[in-house]
């Protein structure tokens, strides 16, 4: 009964946040579970805690009993500026900063081993999102060219409830049904098109579902593989907003999947690497050129502008050293595509999710009780990218985006 308290309360929590940000590998978190944040991301061969159900399903059997709570404080710093424009006299020329710089993140992952070659359990986590607040100019006009505040809150949260067993001693699959919940506003966008479904309509919810499975497999004592596939999401449409995005509001989370070894290079010292791939082509509202609107397709069309957002690989490099019987330290690195291209500059001044490169720090307090204190930062480098201002948005000109970003976690662990 505490359990299901517990993860209700997370739900709650997670339904109730302002928005999770701009994520870091496009709209994606770089790393799901805190001491995966520690190591660049890296935890697809890892089973330290019970987050399978975002990283890999087939963990879990390996994890034992145990409950992980923790929360994360995100800060994106987001940017726009631009030159050149002849739109009334140069009037949206300039630079913005954007407001709403602070997001807590919640996660929560239990697990239970049934008997030990199969475990139950849930991992409820923010999948990512995006978030931008920019204020007006003195005279009330935005940045691309509506009216008052700009900006976006997109906030995306899945619970991943996981059965995983083995299929010999040290070999397992496992298999998460989604079930996603996001909700999603937008101000200041009446410069993008004229009609219902466009902007300042308040939050809209969407609900949806998926399915990610994995495999874990330990090839030696000392080398660990896994591999795992989440099928896209089928979310339902965001009817209010029905006007802005491709397939009459369509916003479905993409498919993704990734590959991970990890290596015990000493008795103290693990390393381990994955592979991500992220196909927001698979989603028409994230991936069609925002330049569409040129060809004279409309706002919320099949082939209406989207963000104009490309596949990205990532790659997650992270090492953990116990240096002794109570203290973990952890380090990483998180290099990803940078999805936004020069064209669709302008579009996604909104949307500025440019960050390519990420370095990462952990520790984990084993307490004499057996519990866990684990800590995680992140730094994710500035990154720009320029091209031409839309013309059906703000005549001539040349716009840059830009964004860092930098987070600080904490989660408690009770082992049961």
């Amino acid at each position: 009964m505490k359990l299901k308290k517990l993860i209700g309360l997370m739900a709650v929590a997670g339904f109730a946040l302002p928005g999770a940000a701009m994520a870091t590998n496009g709209y994606f978190s770089s790393g799901y579970g805190m001491k995966a944040n520690g190591m660049g991301g890296a935890a697809t061969a890892m089973a330290d805690d019970a987050f399978g159900g975002a990283n890999n399903p087939a963990s879990m059997v390996f994890a034992g009993d145990r409950v992980d709570l923790g929360v994360t404080l995100f800060s994106p710093m987001r940017s726009a500026s631009r030159t050149g424009n002849t739109l009334n006299g140069g009037a949206l020329n300039g630079a913005v900063s954007s407001d709403s710089n602070y997001f807590p993140v919640p996660e929560f992952g239990y697990n239970k081993m049934l008997n030990k070659d199969l475990s139950l359990g849930v991992t409820v986590y923010g999948n990512g999102g995006m978030n931008s607040d920019y204020a007006p100019f003195a005279n009330g006009t935005n940045f691309l060219g509506g009216a008052g505040r700009l900006g976006v809150d997109l906030m995306q949260l899945i619970v991943a409830p996981t059965i995983a067993f083995k299929i010999a001693p040290n070999h397992s699959i496992g298999i998460s049904p989604l079930i996603g919940y996001q909700r999603f506003k937008a101000e200041g966008l009446q410069g993008f098109g004229v009609g219902t479904g466009t902007s300042n309509l308040g939050y809209d919810d969407s609900y949806g579902y998926g399915l990610r499975v994995g495999y874990m497999g330990k090839i030696t004592p000392t080398i660990t593989i896994g591999a795992a596939y989440a099928t896209k999401m089928n979310m339902q449409k965001f009817d209010k907003y029905k006007g802005l995005f491709a397939e009459q509001g369509g916003f479905d989370m993409p498919e993704n999947y990734n590959l991970g070894i990890a290596f015990q290079a000493t008795p103290e010292l693990t390393l381990a690497l994955d592979y991500q791939r992220i196909n927001y082509s698979g989603v028409k509202s994230i991936s069609n050129p925002s330049t569409n609107i040129l060809l004279g397709y409309p706002l919320g069309a099949s082939n209406g502008p989207g963000f104009g957002w490309q596949d990205v690989d990532v790659w997650k490099l992270g090492a953990a050293y116990q240096y002794n019987q109570h203290w973990t330290l952890r380090a990483g690195y998180n290099h990803g595509d940078n999805p936004i291209q020069a064209r669709d500059v302008t579009f996604n001044i909104i949307a500025p999710g440019v960050v390519k490169d990420h370095a990462t720090l952990g520790v984990t307090y084993l307490t004499n009780a057996g519990n866990e204190l684990t800590v995680s930062y992140m730094h994710a480098f500035e990154n720009t990218v320029t091209g031409p201002t839309i013309a059906a948005f703000n005549g001539t000109g040349t716009d840059t985006i830009k964004m860092y970003q930098n987070s600080l976690g904490v989660a408690y662990s009770w082992k049961m």
